[in-house]
């Protein structure tokens, strides 16, 4: 048996200084009161192992550089120390299926870093929980293939459809596509027209026939589906159609309002939040929370942001609580990934726990369990 003690413990609905108690990996018990006993908090909080629905972190360790390719079980580990450095005890690592001009053949890439997970999983390598997020860019004509060999491994629990074509979606301006392009890619003028051209061809062939088979097939396995920067009124109703749970990233609030109307989990960059805005230009998140109209953060390309964006909200957004701001990066991802078992403290839950410390407006993070065994 473990206790913690002398924390302020933020449960789903308040804050209170108390102590828990753990037995095998649960929670078994929550008491208030100031006794200290087990390991002293000295009045740091406790709080949820965040959960993680979309990060493209690993890849971005695996891919360091244009062209550059590193080890795949060296990218994972070093991936998995930062988010669990972060306060991060269940991620889905989103690994990007469909070929396109960038990376002409993805499927090796894709089965190195499944197999990096799978394998790490099964030899208890990592610190946090790793699921599988399939990120399915529909356009790229063998995204379907790529999608027949991972979606049934059980290691894969969400998929995402999703489209990069400039001119829609998240590149809605042909122009701020070419300068993201250039930047990310150090490609010429006539490079990013060549890829344009390409991607407008792949689009028009096969975007939305791979929509509908991946919807079909994301639903007889029951895989959670996601869809990616809606933008219109028709993007939404398309989510909708094809049983979509979760709407990643909408561009406008038109979109943000349908899909909140419709039931969707709203999810959004915390980099946004930290940020104060969208890195292309999209709308704000710290909006859409005002409005009532978000429910999950996600730390897209930096980690720790999550922890830190649900510590700013309360500051910024006037009458929203720590507890309801954490929630939208633990219970409602949890809840949304289908996740009962994690992302509250509550008796019966499962001990995924952080220690932090705010120090001049920054959590710092002292301390991290998954399921009552301390990974951080």
């Amino acid at each position: 048996m473990t206790v913690f003690g002398n924390a302020r413990i933020v449960l789903p609905d308040s804050v209170v200084t108390g102590s828990i108690q753990i037995e095998d990996g649960l929670i078994t018990a929550i008491d208030t009161g100031t006794t200290q006993v087990g390991e002293d908090f000295e009045g740091d909080y406790l709080i949820p192992g965040l959960v993680e629905l979309h990060t493209d972190h690993l890849e971005n360790h695996y891919r360091p550089r244009p062209g550059v390719f590193w080890d795949p079980m060296a990218a994972l580990h070093a991936h998995d120390v930062q988010i669990a450095g972060s306060g991060i005890t269940t991620v889905f690592d989103a690994v990007r299926i469909g070929s396109d001009v960038d990376v002409p053949d993805m499927k090796p890439h894709a089965e190195m870093l499944v197999r990096a997970i799978r394998t790490a999983r099964d030899q208890d390598r990592l610190r946090s929980e790793h699921l599988i997020h399939l990120r399915c860019e529909l356009p790229s004509h063998d995204v379907l293939d790529h999608f027949a060999a991972f979606a049934e491994l059980d290691i894969v629990r969400l998929a995402s459809v999703m489209d990069h074509t400039p001119g829609q979606r998240q590149f809605q301006s042909m122009q701020t596509y070419k300068l993201f392009y250039k930047k990310q890619m150090g490609h010429s003028d006539a490079d990013a027209e060549r890829a344009i051209a390409a991607r407008l061809d792949e689009q028009a062939r096969f975007s939305d026939p791979h929509r509908k088979a991946i919807a079909r097939r994301a639903k007889a396995l029951g895989l959670i589906l996601a869809s990616h920067d809606d933008a219109t009124l028709a993007h939404v109703a398309e989510a909708v159609t094809d049983g979509v749970v979760i709407a990643e990233f909408p561009t406008t609030l038109e979109a943000a309002r349908a899909a909140h109307a419709a039931g969707l989990s709203i999810l959004m960059g915390a980099p946004n939040v930290v940020r104060g805005k969208s890195h292309s230009g999209n709308i704000s998140a710290t909006d859409l929370v005002r409005a009532g109209m978000m429910d999950v953060l996600s730390s897209d390309y930096v980690p720790f942001a999550l922890l830190q964006a649900a510590f700013l909200l309360p500051e910024r957004v006037e009458g929203l609580g720590l507890p309801q701001a954490l929630a939208m990066v633990t219970g409602n991802p949890a809840r949304a990934a289908g996740l009962t078992d994690r992302g509250e403290i509550g008796v019966g839950k499962r001990a995924d726990l952080v220690r932090v410390q705010v120090i001049a407006g920054v959590p710092v993070v002292r301390a991290v369990w998954r399921q009552g065994k301390r990974v951080g």
